[in-house]
C-alpha cells in the first residue's frame, strides 16, 4: 500500500515536471521570436527578414507542430489525433514556407552586397536544414495518403517520420545557435542577455527530444 503511494505521487511528481517544460516551451516558442523581431525590425531591410522568418519557422510553427502530440501540454489535447495530424500538416507547411523565404531573403541580401555565399558553419547548416524540412514534408504526404505507401505499415511510416522528424529539428535548433554566434546578432546582444537567448533554443531541443523518445519508448513497452 505504502508502495504504490510513493509510486503514484513519483509519476504525479514527473508529469508535473513534464507539462511544466511544456508550458515553458510554449512560452519560449512566443517569446523568442518576438525578442528576434524586435532586434530584426523585419521590413527594414532585406536582411531583416531572414533571422526573423527563420527564428518563426523553427522557434514556433515546428516548435508547436510537434508539442501537439505532446501528452502533457498539448493545445489540442481534447482533439482526435486525426485534427491533431492536420493542423500539425499545416504548421509545418508554414515552417517550410517561412524557411525557403528566409532562405531566399538571405541569398537575395548576399547577392545585393556582393558576398559570397554559404562560407560560415551557420549558412552551410542552414542551407541543409531547409532541404531536410523540404523532404520531411514531402515524406510525409503517405502519412495523410496512405495509399501512397503500399506495402508499408502506417505504424512504421509513424515511426520514421517522428525519428526524422526530430533529427530536423535539432538541425533548425543548432542553426538557430549558431546565428546567435553571427556578427549581426553579437553586436546587438552580449553579456547574459546572450547566453539567456541562446538557452531558448537549447532548451527547446532538450524538451522536444524527451518528448519524442519518450513517446517511442512508451509504444515500445505497450508492444512488448
Amino acid at each position: 500500500m505504502i508502495h504504490n503511494k510513493e509510486a503514484e505521487s513519483e509519476t504525479r511528481f514527473y508529469g508535473f515536471i513534464r507539462a511544466a517544460s511544456v508550458g515553458l516551451t510554449h512560452i519560449i516558442s512566443i517569446a523568442f521570436p518576438v525578442f528576434i523581431s524586435f532586434l530584426s525590425l523585419p521590413g527594414t531591410s532585406v536582411f531583416s527578414w531572414h533571422p526573423f522568418l527563420m527564428t518563426v519557422a523553427f522557434g514556433f510553427f515546428m516548435t508547436e507542430a510537434i508539442l501537439l502530440f505532446s501528452p502533457h501540454g498539448s493545445l489540442l489535447k481534447r482533439f482526435p489525433h486525426k485534427t491533431k495530424g492536420r493542423v500539425h500538416w499545416i504548421l509545418q507547411s508554414l515552417c517550410g514556407s517561412c524557411a525557403v523565404l528566409g532562405l531566399a531573403a538571405i541569398y537575395y541580401n548576399k547577392y545585393l552586397n556582393g558576398k559570397a555565399h554559404f562560407t560560415s558553419w551557420h549558412s552551410l547548416l542552414g542551407l541543409i536544414t531547409v532541404c531536410v524540412v523540404c523532404v520531411q514534408s514531402l515524406a510525409a504526404v503517405p502519412l495523410i495518403y496512405h495509399s501512397l505507401a503500399k506495402g508499408w505499415s502506417l505504424a512504421k511510416l509513424k515511426r520514421y517520420h517522428a525519428a526524422s522528424g526530430l533529427v530536423t529539428f535539432l538541425l533548425g535548433c543548432t542553426s538557430l545557435l549558431l546565428g546567435l554566434c553571427s556578427s549581426w546578432f553579437t553586436a546587438s546582444v552580449g553579456g547574459h542577455a546572450w547566453y539567456l537567448a541562446a538557452t531558448c533554443p537549447a532548451l527547446s531541443a532538450l524538451i522536444i527530444m524527451n518528448q519524442v523518445s519518450s513517446a517511442y519508448v512508451a509504444k515500445k513497452r505497450l508492444q512488448s
